[in-house]
């Protein structure tokens, strides 16, 4: 659901002007063209400072292209009146899951020839390009980047509560163990969980798949809700024990997305499950201690269908813009996402500018292309790492082991939206009723999918 944060792009992309002309060939303006361009709020200076060097280079190797950068960050609140309002920036990102449905609404650019002139092109892991794909195979959206959920934990929290740093929880026998021991005593929240802006629902579907569930089931253009089942009911009966059993959840149980960032860089949470990738955005945008962190895979039930849920982000164009606004735009999505994923000059300079910028570079994710061309990219910019990537090993050493499992794809925020209260009151009335919760979300998202 939630996209890999902009700012984890931000952090690592970087002036790329000895590599900038692979989409020369696919468009080029014939006049002066002014694009705006996607740029997060609350960037500290070190990243808004990298984003304008860019910014002066792509002008520079582009002097007919004016880039005009606009603070803009998805959220599911806000994202789709400013979609029908028209104050999108004509370059922004969504995640993998509003793909689709964009395309079909026609809602956004069609530059799918544009694309296809990129040089690797046919290079995208077919699990991620679709997510930018219309019916009928062509690119409407740009994969930028992808991840696989993750547990993120702090070792210095670990530590005081007298655990092994080096020995994450690996199941969640033992993520319920460590998370009462680190509240017991350092009297942080041991665990804390998502609950608001449609991130309730996506935590809780990806628990839901690491338990051996699944939200919905597709067979042909029939997708049936399964929210009422053992899975989903076993993963709200251990919130619940954790939260009011072991009181180990600490007392807000209404983050969103920055809020958990901002506290668990603080130092008030010890665990909590989000994108793999998050290291960046903790960083530029948290001003989270590298010291502290440590990131695992989730733990996942034994025997069954259990996987972790996958995602990512889409670069995509306004629907409102011209065929110059559409070459502009495709060259800087180019330009500024991609060419430091499949070029090692690119790379290379990528990870030069962003290390002299003291932002993060060699943070986990997984790849846009296959594991292979990452592996490479890794080994090109070896020199400028500068990210912990001992304390990233419980996740790094297994994330490509994981079986990947894609976001549900029918009706995806609108589900997620309508599990937000149900977690809520699971962590909110210690007499909540899951059972009946989960039939009444059963029904509500039955009745979402029917309409689709």
């Amino acid at each position: 659901m939630k996209i890999t944060p902009i700012a984890l792009v931000v952090a690592l992309a970087a002036s790329l002007t000895a590599c900038s002309g692979s989409a020369e060939k696919a468009a080029t303006p014939d006049g002066p063209v002014t694009l705006k361009v996607a740029r997060d709020p609350g960037l500290d200076k070190g990243a808004i400072a990298a984003f304008d060097a860019r910014v002066a280079q792509f002008e520079k190797d582009n002097p007919k292209i004016d880039v005009v950068p606009q603070e803009y960050n998805w959220t599911a609140t806000t994202f789709t009146a400013q979609l029908a309002g028209g104050t999108l920036p004509d370059v922004f990102t969504v995640p993998f899951t509003d793909g689709r449905g964009l395309i079909e609404r026609k809602q956004i650019a069609d530059i799918s020839g544009l694309v296809s002139a990129l040089p690797y092109a046919s290079k995208f892991s077919e699990n991620v390009a679709k997510a930018g794909k219309a019916e009928d195979g062509k690119m409407w959206a740009v994969p930028i980047a992808a991840y696989g959920q993750a547990l993120h934990y702090n070792r210095s929290l670990f530590k005081q509560a007298g655990l092994d740093p080096d020995k994450p929880p690996a199941t969640w026998d033992e993520v319920r163990a460590d998370a009462k021991q680190i509240a017991e005593k350092t009297g942080k929240a041991g665990y804390a969980e998502l609950t608001t802006d449609n991130t309730g629902g996506w935590i809780l579907t990806t628990l839901d798949y690491a338990f051996g569930g699944r939200t919905e089931k597709l067979d042909g253009d029939t997708a049936t809700a399964q929210l009422d089942t053992p899975e989903m009911t076993s993963v709200l009966q251990l919130l619940k024990d954790m939260r009011w059993s072991d009181n180990s959840m600490g007392s807000n149980f209404l983050y969103d997305w920055g809020g958990i960032n901002q506290a668990f860089a603080s130092g008030q949470i010890g665990m909590y499950v989000s994108g793999g990738g998050n290291y960046g955005s903790l960083v530029t945008q948290n001003a989270l201690k590298p010291a502290d962190y440590g990131v695992a895979t989730i733990p996942l039930a034994s025997g069954g269908e259990a996987g972790v849920l996958g995602g990512g982000t889409l670069a995509t164009v306004s629907a409102k813009s011209n065929e110059a606004v559409k070459a502009a735009a495709v060259k800087w999505i180019d330009y500024f996402y991609m060419k430091k994923l499949a070029d090692k000059d690119a790379a290379v300079l990528d990870a030069k500018t962003i290390a002299a910028s003291k932002q993060p570079v060699g943070a986990p994710q997984l790849p846009v292309f296959d594991k292979a061309t990452y592996d490479e990219s890794l080994g090109w910019v070896k020199e400028y790492v500068n990210v912990p990537l001992d304390q990233m090993k419980p996740y790094t050493d297994k994330m490509f082991d994981q079986p990947l499992v894609t976001e549900p794809v029918r009706s995806t925020q609108e589900v997620y939206k309508l599990l937000d209260p149900v977690v809520q009151a699971v962590l909110t009335n210690k007499n909540a009723d899951i059972a009946d919760l989960l039939k009444k979300a059963d029904a509500e998202a039955q009745a979402l999918l029917d309409r689709k």
